[in-house]
């Protein structure tokens, strides 16, 4: 019997979590080409910038004015991110184009270091104010909800986080929206750290999947400093079945980090190009171009002035038909010379040839 996968959902974090790791310097307009790349290649959801204090977060100072210039694309939903009260209020006034996600949220850090960090927050604050999103869910009628976690699996200040504290905070949240009636239907899981192990996430999912069956979506942001992160996404993809829908978050390049955890631009996240081709070498459904994704992670390499970590991007999927190499490829040695999946023969032009073909 075949293995039944989830419906795959990619959103892609390029211009939000992945440029906020990058100096200063990536203009609106390098965005908004960045952004239609990334629309031609067949990418449905993506997050475009944050609503965040510019001081904090010069990177994404120019949100708005990228907002200003989207033009909304059928079928693709741009979103954007918002941490407090004004931020939200703003990101509203722009949608169209911006599109907001349809249910409510809890959302609960395990770190007390990282929440000071990275919102000037503590823990005692997210205890006074954690509730506030299912009072206004009440008010409103909705009837369906999401929880969540940041910094669940370990932090680079206080270590090791256990499962069963993760389970407990679900809980938390879980008992809460189901006490006024709502049922609970996502859960998030955002791993800032880059603390993920496959064997921890599916320890997490499996406990989730026997004791909330009402939860079918399952939303992933992992990043990669310790390079477990597609991993970790895979040990999620083979938990979960046909009943349920994964939402992985990816970056095109595998760039990303937060520039408040520790290791700059060596965290990374999934890329996009590389998790693309995962879910075709598996047969999952996928519409997105790989050919047109590669060349927009070189782009972004150019523009950013660095190599990025997508090995796809680097040596191209697999061949097939078509694009299987010759047998008398020359011996390939550098990056570029690697390019010639795309870029031709005279990238190793020049080089020794193995002789495997009959001499005449």
């Amino acid at each position: 019997m075949s293995k039944s996968y989830p419906t795959v959902l990619i959103t892609d974090e390029t211009l939000r979590d992945g440029l906020q790791i990058e100096r200063e310097g990536v203009t609106v307009q390098e965005k908004l080409e960045l952004l239609n790349a990334m629309v031609d290649s067949g990418i449905k959801r993506m997050v475009v910038g944050a609503f965040v204090n510019p001081k904090w977060s010069p990177q994404m100072g120019d949100t708005l004015e990228l907002v200003k210039q989207i033009k909304p694309v059928p079928g693709v939903s741009f979103f954007s991110l918002a941490l407090n009260e004004r931020g939200r209020q703003e990101r509203a006034q722009y949608s169209p184009p911006l599109s907001v996600e349809p249910l409510p949220a809890t959302h609960l850090h395990l770190c007390g270091v990282f929440i000071k960090r990275n919102t000037n927050r503590t823990l005692e604050d997210q205890e006074d104010t954690w509730q506030l999103p299912i009072e206004k869910a009440v008010k409103n009628g909705q009837t369906e909800a999401a929880i969540g976690l940041s910094a669940g699996f370990g932090s680079n200040w206080s270590g090791h986080i256990s499962h069963e504290t993760r389970m407990q905070a679900l809980r938390k949240q879980y008992g809460a929206w189901k006490a006024v009636g709502i049922t609970v239907k996502r859960v998030d899981f955002a791993d800032p750290m880059a603390w993920n192990t496959p064997t921890e996430i599916a320890k997490d999912v499996e406990a989730l999947l026997k004791e909330f069956p009402s939860i079918t979506e399952y939303h992933v942001h992992l990043h990669n400093a310790r390079g477990l992160a597609m991993l970790s996404m895979y040990e999620v993809l083979k938990l979960l079945d046909a009943r349920h829908t994964l939402i992985a978050d990816t970056a095109i390049g595998g760039i990303g980090g937060c520039p408040y955890c520790g290791n700059g631009q060596a965290t990374g996240m999934i890329a996009t190009e590389d998790f693309v081709h995962l879910l075709k070498t598996l047969g999952i459904e996928c519409s997105i171009n790989l050919d047109k994704l590669i060349n927009t992670s070189h782009r972004l390499s150019e523009i950013l002035k660095r190599p990025l970590h997508s090995q796809v991007a680097f040596n191209g999927p697999l061949p097939q038909d078509e694009t299987l190499y010759d047998e008398d490829v020359p011996v390939v040695y550098t990056f570029q010379e690697a390019q010639h999946f795309r870029l031709g023969a005279s990238v190793y032009e020049g080089n020794a040839r193995p002789w495997l073909k009959a001499k005449t």
